[in-house]
């Protein structure tokens, strides 16, 4: 994971440094993402916090204002997530040339935010209607900061949304940014999702990789890669390289 600082708009966001200082911030993060060797990188808007479930314009402008200045220096693939709105996740994917995007598409929740009822419909005519079916969509199906208003299991969920709401990845979360997925949760959605890979989505770190790969096909990693492993700190190098060098001894 980029995370952006705050943007625009947002509470937190510093004036005095202004775009400058957040397109300097995330390209020394993309610069220690890349030096350690991960496979891809997404940006999410993880500082705009309270978060919104509907994207406002200066805040979407920004962040693809911000990954347009910054994409020449990727090397890897790049995805996209804005914090909570689908829609306007797939918009930025497309303007941005991502090759995936990740949000919550399908459900109900309550929220920190209030009431949350992704349109999980209007994303995916969206990434029809601007002509790019080879946009991967990832699918939060277990949301953080929020429980689902939904009596069925995992399981039943994960397959119900690989039925019908056309997911190309499942992800499996814990209950909030960095902490860890329930190894129950994530063995339920990999049995229910057939053909469509699965990912750990938080919490995932080096001691319990081996483990989160036995099952997942795949992880997102964000807090672990920060210095002292807190989420608001930059991205610490040494950890990127430590626990992707970790990655690829499991891989061989």
């Amino acid at each position: 994971m980029a995370h952006l600082g705050p943007l625009p708009g947002s509470p937190l966001y510093d004036a005095a440094r202004g775009m400058a200082g957040l397109v300097a911030d995330i390209e020394e993060d993309i610069a220690a993402l890349q030096a350690g060797g991960v496979d891809a990188i997404m940006f999410g808007n993880e500082g705009d916090r309270p978060y919104l479930l509907k994207a406002t314009p200066e805040s979407l402008a920004a962040m693809a204002a911000i990954i347009g200045q910054v994409k020449a220096r990727l090397t890897v693939p790049f995805g996209v997530n804005y914090l909570w709105d689908p829609v306007a996740t797939v918009g930025l994917a497309v303007a941005t040339g991502a090759s995936f995007a990740r949000e919550v598409f399908t459900g109900v929740y309550a929220s920190d935010m209030g009431m949350w009822q992704p349109d999980c419909a209007g994303a995916l005519r969206l990434r029809a209607q601007l002509g790019r079916p080879d946009l991967k969509l990832l699918f939060n199906v277990n949301a953080e900061f929020a429980s689902a208003l939904d009596s069925r299991s995992v399981a039943q969920r994960v397959r119900s949304v690989v039925f019908s709401s056309l997911a190309d990845v499942i992800c499996v979360s814990g209950a909030i940014t960095g902490q860890a997925v329930d190894g129950s949760d994530l063995e339920a959605a990999k049995g229910a999702a057939g053909s469509v890979p699965v990912f750990a989505n938080t919490g995932v770190n080096i001691d319990n990789v081996e483990k989160i790969l036995a099952v997942a096909d795949g992880c997102v990693i964000g807090t672990h890669f920060k210095h002292e492993g807190y989420t608001w700190n930059k991205v610490d190098p040494d950890r990127v390289a430590r626990f992707m060098e970790r990655v690829r001894r499991l891989r061989a």
